[in-house]
């Protein structure tokens, strides 16, 4: 099975990925099939340079991606629609993860909470400009 991986590069402690098309026995940074981009995490902001069209071509022959090539090409796929559109991203969006039960049970709950706190705070900050034109009491 055809794998769609990053392959380490660079030095000790300053990585560099390519990203690549391999077989999935290969080791991870052996043999590859086809080169599709690199991925530097050290650059700020960090580079994405992906050849889109050659990933698509691996996907549709079946090709699986791993997590993080995966992470990354959605990535991709987001800032080159931005740029499409006109729009100048500094970094791609991040992709959040699909939460789980507890997780999302977790986030909903905060959500609540905050929602309860916030009725107040809306009065509070309405009331502040009637009091900021009444004028001061001096004692």
């Amino acid at each position: 099975m055809v794998r769609i991986r990053l392959t380490r590069m660079g030095a000790k402690k300053r990585p560099f990925y390519r990203m690549v098309a391999a077989d999935s026995r290969a080791p991870r940074d052996g043999r590859f099939i086809e080169q599709l981009g690199y991925y530097d995490p050290m650059r700020e902001p960090m580079v994405v340079e992906l050849k889109l069209d050659r990933i698509d071509h691996w996907l549709s022959h079946g090709a699986q991606p791993s997590d993080t090539a995966a992470k990354l090409i959605t990535r991709a796929r987001a800032a080159a629609e931005a740029a499409e559109r006109g729009e100048v991203l500094e970094q791609a969006p991040k992709v959040k993860k699909a939460r789980g039960a507890k997780a999302r049970a977790r986030a909903e709950a905060e959500a609540a909470k905050t929602a309860e706190d916030a009725p107040p705070a809306a009065e509070e900050a309405a009331a502040a400009p009637a009091a900021e034109g009444e004028p001061e009491a001096e004692g």
